[in-house]
């Protein structure tokens, strides 16, 4: 049908459908597809020949009767639009594919269409409905921003505060789309915006009434877990300043079926599982509940839970909701008792007259109620019959009974409905006159089921009359939009659905005969519907199916549904037999008898309250006296009902919101096409596209015209300056047809499609021009190619004939070589054979001679043999006297070096002997060295025995041998001739040679063997010796790294310790300025309440407290004033009266306690702060000075281990000399047994050595264990530094005990030395400071004793005056110094141990304090020794001249006033002051004026002057601020005056720390007598709320600039482009005035604002944090409309932002504020702007976006990408699987969840002291501000 409606809007037959032409096709699937034309149209063929997305060809087949075209697809510039009748094409498959890509590809909910707000149900939850959205959509156009519920609601706000016209907002769809939220949220924006300017939080109730009727009214059903089965209408009241100030609730059609019946996988009303969850608290014992599966009614559906719900949490919310709308507890337990009581209704068993028990779960429902059980249980099972004559009373069959039960559920059920929402209305209704409302309408949908009964023809009756209202609607508001214009209005030809109204509405229509046979008293469903065939069989609106004779359809708006009859008299009737009412009527319960009470008996209050509530009773029938039914039927009621709706809808301005479901299985972001279609016919989404498309849906205003299609027009054309006119000229010449377009006033209409065949001429005229640039580009390029060939050619020419000359060269010499080569062969040739012969000749000659040459050869070898021979022999005999001739010299040499081996041996003893006492001086000898020698020592000792054993054996072999010979020449001698024996014995003697060369063999193997083992004894010492100097170095490198990096790491360490303490002050800085601005509203509050209860009490008839005073006034001077810290303020008021105001405000000391019980928390933070201030420079001086320190004591330390290096390494030299001496003698005398004997002696020495040395050791390792002991108890923090130093001294010996032993003693000399000189240094620091209290004694004792004199030259009367005021000021001064340091001991008792050393200063500071209050006493009783009395001061005019010209001569720049003048003075100086009368004074003049006559008090020692003139000043303040609220120039000009006094009353109040960079001069005029350190924190406080209102006026005026200035102000010309706009932004721009504004503008009032605070002498630092919270604020209203703007998310917006803060960045440079951290606060929108400008492609280019944006959030970076844009078809859009991508790479990142930034932040300010150079004496006072009663001092 729809399909045939909208043909007309986008058919194609006049025109010719040319190849690529992009339709769309229906699909069974996807509804429909798009597909591409590849071949051109012409009229008469019967098919089109397309290819589809899928490159498959596909031929579509025509009807050439009704000459249907496909629909044209949209150009891809047009996808994606806010508004859906910005499209060209307007028609269903356009629509659908918008709504998909915006909901799939963007993740959008929302989209408008003209009127309608399309809300898409997502399934999930999303971070689009936080505080901040809704301030970022309260008070914007809505075609501003993008699509969202917030703007329905806001422009619904708008136009009842303009308009002031009541509105209602229309939310509907079906169940699941999602109204219910949707309505939720559109009441929690009116909560925030509109809420109540009083006390009685009644938003927080509007909030709190949806819980309620959720739990009762909402139940899971097949389509939606949380589904509203009731319709409602809340009227939101608004007050005549638009506050909330009530509300009132209608329902509609409650299902009360539900109560009894669910289908399968469905839940009864929330109320009853939240119940039964709670079922086990001690309070619902009594109810008798268990488990929802126990229960008849609660269990028919199957699952009794639902995922992710927590039934008991929520049970708890709705008491809490139960609670804040005021419901007694009483009557909370008393519905969940009927409730209860329903549930046991539904366990009833239904047995026979002869089962005599009773059931259990009647006596529970009976016990609940507090009905009787008897009569409950007789009348259940039977009713009674009356006739005229009798009554009868007759039983009931088991079905009827079983309905009767369900009907009396039913409608217990619907009277507790109906009794909350009454109590709701109560809740929420006001006393206060309502000037207008806001209602919401959340009514269900159309619906249609497989099974549809009565609910549905309800519910499905209600949407006919909302459709028809909305159609009218639609309709009229384009007559106005056209006849606005100026434009010939033709009537539209638009769906009436007032035909199908009239046949359920109408006399004798479907209702009307339903009611009809309800009468009728046995009437039944089937003879109505057979009424219902013969009635209306000829109705078009009116079916009857051909299967059955039960049922009938209609035909709907949106569908036609077929109804089955079954059951609708039952539900229309809705039978309650009246013997069962009286039952619960004589309830003992007061609630449940007033439930069931006759209409009329509504008490008569409710009726006489004077506010436009309109009570409707959901299904809630009134009794007949005499009659079982009531009088009205469901179906009367709801059309009456229905009615009353639609009277109330057409007298408000609607607004629709149109809910769809995307999916049935309830999937996140997935959309079904076929069901969204089904919705969007149903719902009249699609009805608007056709009525606008039957007009001139495109409409475009001439400058937007202009600057979109500027490219089509011609020079002679933009000549012109009359756009209008231009743009009229370029239609006609492009468009021929003139009913294609109208000319209105201000905007131009097109036709559906003309702006297609527009952006088709642009895109041509664009891709001409870019046909052109390529084809110049491309024919430059081939030219510079062509020329670069040319040159490369000729280069090759060139080159070829050099090749070619060369060659030829080469040729020629080659030729001329050959010739050369050719002789010279020839001559080698010839030579050859000449050198052939010649050497044959020369071979036979060498040979001839050869043999003569060998022959006489051979003969001198026979000679040199002979020689040889001679030679040996002569050898041989010379040889055997040279062994004879050594042995000889071998026993010399024998005896000779025994005698050189005694000699050295006594050198040897004379070495030990030094080496003895060596070792006595140098003690700590290794270990091993012991090891070693006594190892060598055993060697030595074998070497021994192995020498005495080889001298045994020669000894014995040579006496052997000697015998043998002597026995050898015996035989000799006497038996010559037995040559047997000889033999024997020279076998014999030849044996023993062997065994001696044996013996000599072995001997020279154990002498290697022992020299192998030296040396390798002297290789491991070596190496042990290399190896701990290794050991040394690497020790040495590590204590340097090890200081190096404790060094780092302390610093490190103290960095971060200073950077968290800055955070923590700032963090307490910010929530106590927080507290500040806090009480600066509720004082300003406090205020206004003040002046209504005036002017209440000056208009008669009325009798009030007045109340002049401030909150800070309320400071003065009364204990009964404020007794508390949350006072009743009639009370304060009261006392007021009967102390009298002049008397409140007099004594100081009552101010005090006041000041100190009103703002206890104040002083606290302020002392605090200062205390954590004041902890920070210390710590930063301390550390600063710690480092050098710790530097000089790592330089000595250092020096000291040097010299310790230098001793071990002279050590080791003289060891090692040692152990050389000792080697060498030990090597050269291996058998000497003196050598030994010595070595022995030496290694005695060293052993008794190191016995003395260990005994040395103990005791040192002893007394350095008691001395570290004690230095560690007195210094631990030193220690922790001292310890990281301590040097590993372990290198002398394998223990390291020797370098432990001289470290211990060097710092025990060094710990004794630090003692004395600490002791040294606070002695005389005590010497020095008792020195300093001496003098400062003698000299306040010098100044009594002349003030003692001076006293006792005046009269009696100026000494009682003098001593009077002289003992007021002792005890003023005490309790002030008492106070402060009460209110800082009670401070630092809660702060943590880190504030040891500022309790220790507070002892010594009380400590002094009790000095001086001795030494005070002690002057008091030499005063009172001359019998001065105290009496009563009297203001005494002559004496006080005479104590002010005491003081005259000693000081300056004072100025004098009467007391008198002081109201006149405040007047003249701050009250009626403007800044232009002093502007070109000394800045800050009236500042630096108070503080003269501030000195000129505390110099006359009047406390009272001081007291009054600064809380007037500080009052007179206030006030200008408060009349001043809105004046920039005034809140700067006292900021700065206020300041400047704070910094007065630091820089003179003689504390050393503000007197720093003070002359002498400036010394000389500080305070004496009073310390103002409570009023510097009254001033800190007033400063601080000066500042944030000068905030907030700034904020004020630049906010309305930023969005335009910053993001659609066109700095560069020509680089945006505009989009085509839907009716939305043409609606909302209509009748709103010209408010754009350029980024010149902004810089100009940014500029305004620094030339005011500077001259008007504003701290250089405070308007640095000026404008820093400004442009934070710019940055963040930028960045969030950025955010919720699809239009602005472009590459060329992005050129522009970045053009636009390079300008402010700019400035900031110009006026010197780039320090400020100004610069810093724009870098997330900085960040953005490169975002819309970078590449969105590849993975390379989502790491870059990662990369880069590091200021921006997660969901911050996702939500542009999705919102960008392409302004021009040239662009690409941003892929799903990019954003993607981008998500998986910041997955890590730990970002806030809020999207939005909070522009209402504010930094916490510092006001850094800021001392003058001027002094007081050389301010003059201008005539102009009429001070003439002031006089100079």
């Amino acid at each position: 049908m729809y399909k045939n409606l909208l043909l007309f809007s986008c058919k194609v037959a006049c025109q010719v459908v040319a190849a690529y032409t992009r339709v769309w096709i229906p699909d069974p699937d996807e509804v429909w597809r798009s597909a591409e034309i590849i071949k051109d149209y012409k009229e008469g063929d019967k098919s089109l020949q397309l290819k589809l997305e899928d490159e498959t060809l596909y031929e579509y087949p025509i009807n050439l009767q009704g000459n249907e075209l496909p629909f044209l697809r949209n150009p891809d510039i047009l996808v994606g639009q806010n508004d859906l009748t910005a499209l060209s094409y307007l028609h269903e498959p356009a629509v659908l594919h918008n709504l998909k890509v915006r909901f799939l590809e963007s993740n959008h909910i929302y989209t408008y269409c003209g009127i309608v707000l399309v809300a898409i149900n997502p399934y999930e939850q999303l971070p689009i409905y936080e505080q901040d959205v809704i301030y970022a959509y309260s008070g914007q156009n809505m075609g501003d921003m993008d699509p969202h519920i917030f703007a329905v609601a806001e422009e619904a706000y708008k136009q009842m505060a303009r308009d002031e016209k009541n509105q209602s907002i229309i939310v509907s769809g079906e169940s699941g789309a999602g109204k219910t939220v949707s309505a939720k949220y559109a009441m929690r924006f009116f909560a925030t915006v509109g809420g109540s300017a009083s006390e009685t939080n009644i938003e927080a109730k509007v909030l709190a009434s949806s819980p309620i009727m959720e739990a009762i009214g909402n139940a899971k059903t097949t389509r939606n877990d949380n589904s509203s089965r009731f319709g409602k209408y809340i009227q939101i009241g608004f007050d005549k300043e638009y506050h909330i100030i009530g509300a009132n609730m209608r329902t509609y059609l409650l299902e009360k079926s539900r109560v009894v019946f669910q289908a399968e996988d469905e839940r009864n009303y929330h109320i009853f599982y939240q119940l039964c969850a709670s079922s086990s608290l001690p309070e619902f014992k009594e109810l008798g509940l268990t488990c929802a599966e126990d229960f008849f009614y609660t269990s028919q559906g199957g699952d009794t839970s639902i995922d992710g719900v927590d039934d008991a949490d929520d049970f708890e919310k709705t008491r809490h909701a139960f609670t804040l709308l005021g419901v007694k507890e009483s009557h909370q337990m008393t519905i969940f008792r009927i409730i209860a009581a329903i549930l046991h209704l539904g366990n009833l068993e239904i047995q026979g007259e002869r089962d005599g028990e009773a059931c259990s779960h009647l006596s529970s429902f009976c016990s609940l109620l507090g009905v009787e059980q008897s009569q409950m249980q007789h009348w259940l099972c039977h009713r009674k019959l009356v006739t005229t004559a009798e009554t009868y009373v007759k039983s009931m069959t088991l079905h009827q009974v079983v309905n009767a039960r369900n009907a009396l559920a039913k409608h217990i059920y619907a009277q507790l409905f109906s009794w909350i929402v009454q109590h709701v209305n109560k809740a929420l209704h006001s006393t206060v006159g309502q000037h207008s409302f806001i209602g919401v309408l959340d009514i269900y949908g159309f619906e249609t089921f497989e099974v549809n009964s009565f609910e549905q023809f309800c519910i499905n009756y209600a949407n006919e009359k909302l459709q028809q209202q909305f159609n009218s609607h639609v309709f009229k508001l384009e007559q106005e939009e056209y006849m606005k214009e100026g434009i010939p209005w033709t009537l539209i030809d638009f769906y009436d659905n007032q035909p199908c109204i009239d046949l359920i509405e109408a006399k004798l229509g479907i209702l009307d005969l339903l009611d009809e046979e309800c009468k009728v008293p046995k009437g039944t469903d089937q003879n109505w519907v057979q009424k219902l065939y013969d009635r209306h069989a000829a109705s078009q609106h009116f079916q009857k199916p051909r299967m059955s004779n039960t049922s009938f359809i209609v035909l709907h708006f949106a569908d036609k549904v077929e109804y089955q009859s079954e059951g609708f008299l039952e539900k229309n009737r809705d039978t309650v037999y009246e013997e069962q009412i009286n039952i619960l009527k004589a309830s003992k319960v007061k609630m449940v008898a007033d439930l069931f009470q006759e209409e009329g008996a509504v008490p008569a209050a409710a009726l006489r309250k004077g506010t436009p509530r309109i009570k409707v009773r959901s299904a809630s029938p009134a009794f007949k006296a005499a009659n079982k039914e009531h009088r009205k039927t469901v179906g009367h009621q709801f059309r009456n009902s229905l009615q009353l709706l639609m009277e109330t809808l057409n007298a408000t301005t609607p607004h629709y919101v149109r809910c769809i479901k995307p999916n049935d299985e309830k999937l996140p972001f997935k959309f079904d096409p076929k069901r969204a279609v089904q919705q969007l016919r149903a719902c009249g989404v699609l009805e608007t596209i056709r009525i606008s498309a039957a007009g001139f849906p495109s409409r475009w205003s001439y400058p937007d015209f202009f600057d979109r299609y500027r490219v089509l027009m011609n020079k002679r054309d933009l000549s012109k300056n009359d756009k209008k006119q231009i743009c009229q000229t370029l239609l006609e010449d492009l468009i021929k047809d003139p009913d294609k377009f109208q000319f209105g006033r201000t905007k131009i209409f097109f036709r559906a499609g003309q702006v297609a065949y527009l952006e088709k001429l642009r895109a041509d005229k664009f891709r001409a021009a870019t046909i052109m640039i390529q084809k110049t580009v491309r024919g430059w390029l081939q030219r510079a190619k062509y020329q670069r060939l040319r040159r490369a050619t000729l280069a090759l020419q060139r080159y070829a004939r050099g090749h070619l000359a060369r060659r030829l060269y080469e040729n020629l010499r080659r030729t001329r070589a050959a010739i050369i080569l050719q002789k010279q062969y020839r001559m080698v040739r010839m030579r050859r054979a000449f050198l052939r012969v010649r050497n044959a000749t020369i071979t036979i000659q060498a040979f001839a001679r050869g043999m003569f040459v060998r022959r006489i050869y051979r003969q001198m070898l026979m000679e040199h043999k002979a020689t040889i021979l001679q030679k040996f022999a002569r050898g041989w005999l010379a040889r055997v006297r040279l062994r004879r001739a050594r042995a000889a010299a071998v026993v010399l040499q024998c005896h000779w070096r025994r005698l050189q081996a005694r000699r050295q041996l006594k050198a040897l003893r004379i070495e030990a002997r030094s080496a003895q006492h060596l070792k006595k001086l140098n003690i700590g000898m290794e270990n091993k060295v012991v090891q070693l020698q006594r190892k060598v020592d055993e060697q030595n000792k074998e070497n021994k025995l192995l020498n005495e054993q080889l001298s045994m054996l020669t000894s014995a072999h040579s006496s052997e041998v000697e015998k043998l010979k002597k026995e050898l020449q015996e035989y000799q001698q006497s038996q010559r001739g037995e040559g047997n024996q000889l033999l024997s014995l020279q076998e014999e003697m030849e044996r023993l040679r062997m065994e001696l060369e044996r013996a000599h063999g072995e001997r020279e193997v154990m002498e290697d063997s022992h020299g192998k083992e030296r040396d390798l004894l002297r290789k491991v010492r070596l190496s042990r010796i290399s190896d701990l100097e290794e050991e040394n170095t690497l020790l040495k490198q590590e204590k340097e790294e090890l200081n190096s990096r404790i060094l780092y790491e302390f610093a490190r360490n103290t960095v971060e310790e200073n950077i968290q303490l800055k955070k923590e002050l700032e963090e307490d800085r910010s929530r106590y300025q927080n507290l500040i601005k806090e009480y600066a509203s509720l004082e300003q509050r406090y205020d206004r309440l003040m002046d209504e209860i005036t002017i209440i009490k000056q208009t008669p008839g009325h009798r009030r407290n007045p109340s002049n005073q401030s909150s800070l006034e309320s400071d003065s001077n009364n204990p009964s004033i404020c007794t508390s810290e949350i006072g009743d303020t009639e009370d304060v008021i009261q006392q007021v009266e009967e102390i009298g105001m002049e008397k409140a405000a007099m004594d100081m000391t009552l101010f005090l306690k006041l000041q100190k019980r009103v703002r206890e928390l104040e002083l606290e933070r302020k002392k605090l702060q200062t205390q954590l201030e004041k902890k920070e420079q210390e710590t930063q001086a301390d550390n600063e000075a710690d480092i050098p320190e710790i530097r000089g004591v790592v330089k000595g330390s250092f020096g000291k281990r040097q010299e310790l290096e230098s001793e071990n390494k002279k050590l080791k030299n003289e060891l090692n000399e040692l152990r050389k001496a000792i080697a060498d003698h030990a090597t050269q005398n291996n058998s000497s047994n003196n050598v030994q004997d010595s070595y022995n002696l030496l290694l005695n020495q060293l052993k008794s050595a190191n016995e003395e040395l260990e005994v040395r050791k103990e005791e040192v390792l002893i007394l350095r264990s008691q001395i570290m002991k004690a230095a560690q108890q007195k210094e631990t923090g030193k220690n922790m530094v001292k310890e990281s130093k301590t040097e590993d001294w372990g290198y002398l010996n394998e223990d390291g005990e020797l370098g432990l032993a001289y470290q211990g003693l060097k710092q025990v000399a060094r710990l004794l030395e630090e003692q004395l000189q600490n002791q040294r240094r606070e002695h005389e620091e005590e010497m020095e400071a008792l020195k300093n209290q001496v003098d400062s004694m003698q000299e306040e004792l010098e100044k009594q004793q002349q003030a003692l004199l001076q006293t006792l030259q005046l009269s009696p009367e100026v000494q009682v005056e003098l001593g009077l005021q002289q003992e007021i000021t002792r005890l003023t001064n005490e309790n002030l110094v008492r106070v402060f340091l009460c209110l800082m001991l009670g401070d630092l008792l809660n702060v943590s141990s880190a504030f040891q050393d500022l309790k220790e200063l507070l002892e010594k500071l009380e400590n002094n304090e009790k000095k001086l209050k001795k030494q005070l006493k002690i002057y008091m009783k030499k005063v009172q020794d001359f019998e001065v009395v105290p009496v009563e001061r009297r203001s005494h005019k002559r004496n006080m001249q005479v104590a002010v010209q005491r003081k005259e001569k000693d000081f300056q720049g004072m100025l004098e006033y009467y007391k008198e003048d002081e109201p006149l003075l405040i007047r003249n100086l701050i009250t009626d002051l403007k800044p232009q009368a002093v502007s070109a004074t000394v800045p800050c003049l009236p500042a630096y004026i108070l503080f003269m006559c501030i000195r000129h008090a505390d110099y006359i020692n009047d406390d009272q002057k001081v007291h009054s003139l600064l809380t007037s000043t500080i009052n007179g303040i206030k006030k200008v601020l408060k009349k001043h609220h809105d004046d920039f120039e005034m809140t700067s000009f006292w900021l700065a005056n206020t300041c400047r006094l704070l910094h007065c009353l630091k820089q003179y109040s003689g504390e050393e720390a503000f007197m720093t960079q003070n002359t002498a001069k400036q010394n000389e005029h500080c305070l004496k007598n009073f310390d103002l350190t409570e009023y510097r924190q009254v001033l800190g406080h007033l400063s601080i709320q000066n500042y944030q209102q000068l905030i907030n006026i700034a904020e004020g005026i630049l906010q309305p600039m930023i969005v335009s200035a910053v993001l659609e102000n066109e700095s560069i010309q020509g680089l945006s482009s505009v989009k085509p706009m839907g009716y939305r932004k043409y609606s909302s721009n209509s009748g709103e005035g010209d408010n754009s504004y350029s980024l010149d503008e902004m810089i100009r009032q940014l500029n305004s604002f620094h030339s005011i605070m500077c001259d008007q002498g504003l701290d250089p630092e405070i308007i640095q944090q000026v404008f820093k919270q400004l442009f934070y604020m710019i940055n963040a209203v930028a960045l969030n409309n950025l955010l919720l703007r699809k239009d602005v998310c472009s590459w060329s917006t992005g050129m522009q932002l970045r053009f636009n803060i390079s300008q402010l960045e700019e400035w900031l440079r110009g006026k010197n504020l780039q320090q400020s951290g100004a610069a810093q606060t724009l870098e997330p929108l900085i960040q953005a702007a490169q975002l819309l400008q970078l590449k969105k492609k590849t993975s390379e280019d989502a790491e870059a976006i990662c990369s880069l944006c590091t200021s921006l959030t997660t969901q911050q970076i996702v939500k542009i990408l999705n919102l960008y844009t392409p302004v021009n078809e040239f662009e690409e859009r941003v892929t799903v699987a990019f954003i993607r991508n981008i998500q998986v790479n910041l997955k890590e990142r730990n970002d806030p969840p809020q999207l939005l930034l909070d522009f209402k932040h504010m930094f916490p300010v510092l006001f850094p002291f800021n001392p003058s150079a001027i002094t007081m004496d050389s301010i003059h006072l201008p005539a102009s501000l009429n001070l003439d009663f002031l006089n100079k001092v």
